[in-house]
């Protein structure tokens, strides 16, 4: 391509406008709360009776892979504390299911707390959480 004027002031302009598109902003530790609260209805939680299973460090954060496990759950859901939107996933186990546990692979923008929520058969809310540092950012980081 040879740089011309026309060209060399379109490149200049697109570059202009690039830096106006406003970036994903990452969640506040009070949007996590808030989405919790959504999903629980302001219920209290209980520690145990769920297992989430997350890497210390995740050299990038494109695919961090996580696990959870709670026996007699009927749903769990992920979230992570600095995503744009907190809600990462949500697991529903219905009563034919063999067991309440799932694995995937989640992006998370940096280093931050990923924290499971199950919802129990009974209606009562129990979590658990684990920080994961990542060396490379997979939310625009």
């Amino acid at each position: 391509m040879e740089l011309t004027r026309r060209n060399a002031l379109a490149l200049g302009a697109g570059a202009f406008a690039a830096t106006l598109l406003p970036l994903p902003a990452l969640a506040t530790p009070e949007a996590t709360q808030e989405a919790i609260a959504a999903l629980t209805g302001g219920a209290d939680m209980g520690e145990g009776g769920i297992t989430l299973t997350a890497p210390e460090i995740a050299e990038n954060g494109n695919t961090v892979p996580i696990s959870v496990d709670a026996p007699g759950a009927t749903e769990i859901t992920i979230l992570a504390s600095a995503n744009p939107d907190p809600k990462v996933i949500t697991f529903k186990f219905g009563p034919l299911a063999g067991a309440q546990s799932a694995s995937t692979r989640i992006r998370l923008a940096g280093t931050q707390d990923v924290i499971a929520v199950a919802k129990m058969a009974d209606g009562s809310f129990v979590k658990a959480s684990s920080a994961v540092k990542v060396t490379i950012g997979g939310c625009g980081g």
